[in-house]
């Protein structure tokens, strides 16, 4: 993709409702309902932190002349005596006794209740036979206002991926900015944005050096220097809460393209991430066991087994006894475009006689009680980190932002799986299960990434078995032989692919995981 190099100006001028700017074509802007009677008017999209499209579930029941009624986190949409059933966080939905699963989960904001786009594609016609949702490109709003009154600056952040570095300001108003693209440079003008002082966040990820955020008189700039010649620049705004999001892309690897998600690839490297380290030591058994000690060997045993026999190459987060930020882990992995993220923890539970191995995938809603507490436990690791990692906030609000997982949660559940089942059969222990919830660890990472709890070091015997060395390889081994079976179903699917003709590609889609 190109960059113009000649410095252009886009002043996008901060709008009523929620709205992607035109670079991401694809999406429509609202969907216009019609019945047999004609047009019943048009019900805005909202694009949330992870690039999903909803409508409003309120204004949509408005426009079919139905209701929307709400009970704890269960939302109930009725037309007519025709009635369709959402769960907060969950895409599977029951429109007249019949289950369906939607694309996304419902989802509540801070405006109210959100339906996923996919809903009005795939259960609109059930429940109400008869009326049609169209796309709008170009739907009418509200007259644009440009925000004369200084907004004030939340937060600024920065992600790494494999083929873009995200920049996210986020403030506590809509506002207006205008992008200027340069060689060595991109500028972002930000009207009436209030600092108290620059800020400044070394990246060094091989495509942006720096970034930096200064006051300019009553304004701002953003200014983001890169490392090397940048790809295509994308802006877009987005809201509850207001954000400018930046896309610094890659250029396009010579004679191919880049990896993308959408066509399967060989896996190539997998990333190994010891837990905890330095002066966190994680869970400690009865006996004084540190899961940090535990995990590190673990990690590097499976790392000999997987370098020997998955004709991979394999890179892990730490090699000795350090402290490694949480978000530095998933960077690690991005930056070096790994296949694949396994992280490698050993639990810990208040009642001692809790036993048996998990594994776990990123999800914005843990799957029970339990697996809310031993993300807590693990999320917990960031009041160790740096007071400026510690200012970041709220840890489950970064991750859902951060929700790039969101693509490749399908994969990572088909992982934990096969790697849950491989360690029950092979170390006959409890099978506590594969499970999901927000594991900070888990957050931002742009493959396919699991979490697995080896033991419990809390449990007197299991503690006793992960302080040996044979214990630990069989742990390892154990890991090992998951990976292998996930690997070779993986090329499997690889082969199959390449046997089938090749299609055009579609139009690639530039609004996932914001």
């Amino acid at each position: 993709m190109r960059r113009t190099q000649a410095a252009g100006l886009l002043m996008v001028a901060a709008l009523v409702g929620w709205l992607l700017t035109a670079a991401d074509g694809a999406r429509p802007d609202a969907f216009e309902l019609k019945g047999r009677s004609g047009s019943l008017g048009q019900v805005a999209l909202v694009v949330v932190d992870d690039g999903a499209s909803y409508v409003p579930a309120e204004r949509l029941a408005a426009l079919l002349k139905g209701s929307w009624a709400v009970k704890g986190t269960r939302g109930t949409l009725t037309v007519a005596k025709r009635s369709a059933q959402f769960v907060k966080n969950q895409s599977r939905i029951v429109i007249q006794g019949q289950a369906m699963t939607l694309d996304a989960p419902a989802r509540l904001g801070v405006a109210g209740w959100l339906i996923p786009e996919s809903f009005l594609i795939k259960g609109l016609g059930r429940l109400a036979p008869g009326i049609t949702a169209t796309a709008v490109a170009d739907a009418k709003r509200p007259p644009s206002k440009t925000v004369h009154a200084p907004v004030v600056l939340e937060e600024l952040r920065s992600r790494s991926y494999p083929s873009f570095t995200r920049v996210v300001v986020e403030t506590g108003g809509m506002l207006a900015y205008a992008v200027f693209s340069g060689p060595q440079e991109i500028r972002v003008r930000l009207p009436g944005l209030v600092l108290s002082g620059a800020r400044t966040e070394a990246l060094g990820d091989g495509l942006v050096k720096e970034i930096r955020l200064e006051p300019a008189g009553a304004d701002a700039v953003l200014r983001v220097l890169l490392e090397g010649a940048a790809g295509e620049v994308k802006d877009s705004v987005l809201q509850d809460p207001f954000r400018l999001v930046l896309d610094i892309y890659r250029p396009r690897e010579p004679g191919g393209g880049e990896r993308g998600r959408e066509g399967i690839q060989p896996l190539r490297l997998i990333v190994l991430d010891a837990g905890h380290g330095g002066h966190d030591p994680g869970a400690t058994g009865p006996s004084g066991v540190m899961e940090k000690d535990v995990v590190l060997d673990v990690t590097k045993r499976v790392a000999r087994l997987a370098e020997d026999g998955l004709g991979v190459k394999i890179a892990l987060s730490r090699t000795t006894d350090v402290f490694v930020p949480l978000r530095d882990r998933t960077n690690f992995a991005n930056k070096l475009r790994a296949d694949l993220f396994v992280s490698i923890h050993a639990n810990a539970h208040p009642r001692a006689y809790s036993e048996g191995v998990e594994t776990y995938f990123l999800s914005s809603e843990a799957s029970d009680s339990e697996a809310r507490q031993v993300a807590a436990i693990e999320n917990d690791v960031v009041q160790l980190e740096t007071p400026a990692a510690r200012q970041k906030g709220d840890v489950l609000k970064s991750i859902l932002w951060d929700l790039a997982q969101s693509e490749f949660q399908a994969e990572s559940s088909f992982m934990a799986e096969t790697v849950q089942d491989s360690m029950t059969q092979s170390l006959r222990l409890v099978n506590r299960g594969v499970k999901q919830a927000g594991f900070y660890v888990l957050g931002g990472a742009a493959m396919p990434a699991i979490l697995i709890e080896v033991g419990f070091l809390t449990n007197r015997k299991e503690e006793r078995k992960l302080a040996t060395p044979e214990y630990r390889e069989a742990v390892a081994r154990a890991i090992y032989a998951g990976l292998a079976e996930y690997k070779r179903r993986y090329d499997q699917r690889l082969r199959t692919a390449q046997t089938v003709p090749a299609r055009a590609e579609p139009a690639p889609r530039t609004d996932a995981a914001r």
